[in-house]
C-alpha cells in the first residue's frame, strides 16, 4: 500500500488511487476474460444499488473519499428499464473507439520511433511545435482536458462543435503519447469518453424523445466505458467515474456499458492497452 502514497498526494480523492497500482501490478486481470471480469466488477458495484433511492440522484459522499468531487455533475435521473438497454449499445460504441484508439496510439508510437532513427531525437521537439500552433490559435483545446470534460459533463457545450472537437482531441491525445514525454492516457480517455458518450446520449434523445433522457448522464458512463474498453479494468474505471463525480446514480448503466465495452476489443482480438504498449516496447529493445 505505500505505492499508491505519492499519487494520492496528488489527487483530491484519495480512494481511486490503490485500484490504479492494483490494475497495473496484477496482470492476472489483464489476462483474465471479459466475462469473469464483468463479473468482478459486478459482485463490486451491485451491493452500492441497494442504497436507498428516494432522491432523484445519490450522492458518493464519505470523509475518507475526499472533500470534493474532480467534477460537478447535475442531479441525473435513474436510468428507466426503457433506457438501460441504450447503454449496452453506448458500450458497443466505446468498444469499438477503444480499439480505434488503441490501434491509432501504436501507429502514433511507432512512426515517432521512426522519425527519431532517420533525422535523430526530433519527436518531442515536432510534436511540441505542433501542438504549441495549436494552443495558439485554439487554446481551450488543448492540456489535460478537464474543462472540456467539466462542460461536456455539465452538457454546456455546443453539440455542433463537440464532433470536431472529439476528432481532434482523439488525434490529440495518440501524437501527444508518442512524443515520449511525461504525461498518460487517464485524462485524454475521460475527454473522449465523456464527449462520446455525450453525442451518443443526444443522438439517443433526438430519435427516442418519448423516453426523457439526459445525453449527461451517457458522458458519465461513456467515461467508464471507454476507459474499460481501452484499459480493459471495468471495477478501476466504475470507480474512478464515480467518485471523479461524486455520484452513484449511474452505476447500474456503467455495469452494462463496460460490459459491452470490453466484449467488443475481446472479440476482435485486441490487447489491453498497456499489455500492447508493453509487448511494443519489448520489441523496441529487442531490435536495438
Amino acid at each position: 500500500m505505500v505505492a499508491p502514497g505519492p499519487i494520492a498526494g496528488s489527487c483530491s480523492p484519495p480512494v481511486r488511487v490503490p485500484a490504479w497500482p492494483q490494475r497495473l501490478m496484477h496482470r492476472s486481470l489483464a489476462q483474465s476474460s471479459s466475462l469473469r471480469s464483468w463479473c468482478n466488477a459486478s459482485s463490486t458495484v451491485l451491493p452500492l444499488l441497494l442504497l436507498p433511492r428516494q432522491r432523484p440522484a445519490l450522492r458518493w459522499r464519505a470523509p475518507c473519499w475526499g472533500d470534493t468531487s474532480d467534477f460537478h455533475v447535475g442531479l441525473l435521473k435513474l436510468a428507466t428499464a426503457e433506457a438501460r438497454p441504450l447503454y449496452f449499445v453506448l458500450g458497443c460504441v466505446s468498444g469499438m473507439l477503444a480499439v480505434a484508439y488503441n490501434r491509432a496510439l501504436l501507429a502514433t508510437t511507432t512512426a515517432a520511433e521512426r522519425l527519431d532513427k532517420l533525422r535523430g531525437h526530433l519527436r518531442a521537439g515536432v510534436i511540441g511545435a505542433a501542438v504549441g500552433v495549436l494552443a495558439w490559435f485554439t487554446p481551450a483545446l488543448v492540456g489535460g482536458g478537464d474543462a472540456i470534460t467539466q462542460r461536456t459533463l455539465l452538457g454546456v457545450e455546443t453539440l455542433t462543435l463537440v464532433p470536431l472537437a472529439f476528432l481532434l482531441r482523439f488525434g490529440l491525445g495518440a501524437i501527444s503519447y508518442a512524443a515520449g514525454t511525461p504525461g498518460g492516457l487517464f485524462a485524454p480517455l475521460l475527454v473522449l469518453g465523456a464527449q462520446s458518450g455525450l453525442l451518443f446520449g443526444a443522438a439517443c434523445r433526438l430519435s427516442l424523445p418519448n423516453l426523457n433522457l439526459q445525453p449527461e448522464g451517457f458522458a458519465v458512463a461513456g467515461m467508464a466505458a471507454l476507459f474499460a474498453g481501452v484499459v480493459r479494468a471495468p471495477i478501476t474505471g466504475i470507480v474512478l467515474v464515480t467518485e471523479i463525480t461524486d455520484s452513484v446514480t449511474m452505476l447500474l448503466p456503467m455495469l452494462g456499458a463496460c460490459f459491452t465495452a470490453m466484449l467488443v476489443p475481446t472479440l476482435m482480438r485486441e490487447e489491453p492497452i498497456y499489455e500492447a504498449l508493453r509487448k511494443h516496447m519489448l520489441r523496441g529493445n529487442r531490435v536495438r
